[in-house]
């Protein structure tokens, strides 16, 4: 089995299949914020069934699709991987969005998400990873945008979705640098093995939170269930693992500047969502500290 770091200059990814799995991963992660506010507002329990079991029925899919094509199912030692995977990506950075969109915006949540390349960049350096000045620049810029973020506006006006927002990019980014060189199945099946883990391990939080499904919910939100675990688990999460495999980190998260783009301007049109000036203020300049970060990390490739 070739590491993730012989995978990244292989010729195959040439063509097409890095950018479209770039726009996958862009345009419908942009959407779901959207996805999960629809879901939890027609009374769909936030971890047992907007997160955790989407997740499960989307990775259960998945692996079975590629047992029935012959993909070596993971090893033991892979599935280790794979359960801390899903707990930092999945039950920690998908859950913890979940949960603050129960008290605020699609809008803001995604926001707050797109801080991912900016924490990706600083768990880089303590693996030894060495950044230039402008990377340092980057860096400096989307860490103030997230303390602005946190410092006031919308966000302080829920305790619960502040800290949920501040931890939940952490998490992803950790895992997604954490993820790089360790023994994984083909990035596929990794993929279907972390919506497995995550998703049962969401389910477990959401029964011991307190969370049941009493009544088949409204068909507003079973519709957007099954967005959620069709496009954002089966097609976008697995285009994005597939990235993790063959690109660098910091371009695989360059969907956090578009993302929010997407997210903003589908909450204020179909959800009517507004959002405050300092709000605003603190997603840009973010979103320049991520854009810095990422043209200076392609420019190394």
């Amino acid at each position: 089995m070739s590491s993730p770091m012989h995978a990244a200059t292989s010729p195959r990814t040439g063509g097409l299949a890095v950018p479209a799995a770039l726009l996958l991963v862009y345009v419908v992660w942009g959407s779901t914020y959207l996805g999960i506010r629809i879901a939890l507002e027609h009374g769909v329990p936030p971890l047992l069934v907007t997160s955790g079991l989407r997740f499960v029925v989307a990775g259960a899919l998945l692996f079975g699709v590629l047992r029935l094509r012959g993909v070596a199912a993971p090893t033991r030692a892979q599935w280790k991987n794979l359960v801390i995977m899903g707990a930092l990506l999945l039950g920690m950075g998908n859950a913890l969005v979940v949960l603050a969109e129960t008290t605020v915006s699609s809008g803001l949540a995604a926001v707050a998400v797109a801080s991912v390349p900016v924490w990706m960049g600083l768990f880089g350096l303590l693996r030894g990873q060495r950044a230039t000045r402008i990377e340092w620049l980057g860096l400096m810029l989307g860490f103030a945008g997230v303390v602005w973020l946190n410092a006031g506006g919308t966000l302080t006006a829920s305790p619960q979705g502040l800290v949920c927002l501040l931890l939940a990019p952490m998490a992803w980014a950790f895992g997604s640098v954490w993820s790089r060189g360790r023994d994984l199945p083909s990035p596929f099946m990794a993929a279907a093995g972390q919506m497995l883990c995550g998703g049962t391990l969401i389910m477990l939080a959401g029964w011991l939170r307190g969370e049941r499904l009493h009544v088949v919910p409204p068909l507003e939100g079973v519709l957007a269930v099954v967005y959620l675990a069709l496009f954002g688990s089966v097609i976008a999460f697995t285009a994005y693992v597939w990235l993790l495999h063959h690109v660098r980190p910091a371009l695989a998260g360059s969907y956090a500047y578009v993302n929010p783009v997407i997210a903003v301007a589908l909450g204020a049109w179909l959800a009517h969502e507004r959002f405050t000036a300092h709000d605003l203020g603190a997603m840009a300049v973010i979103l320049v500290g991520v854009v810095v970060i990422t043209l200076a990390k392609v420019g190394r490739k």
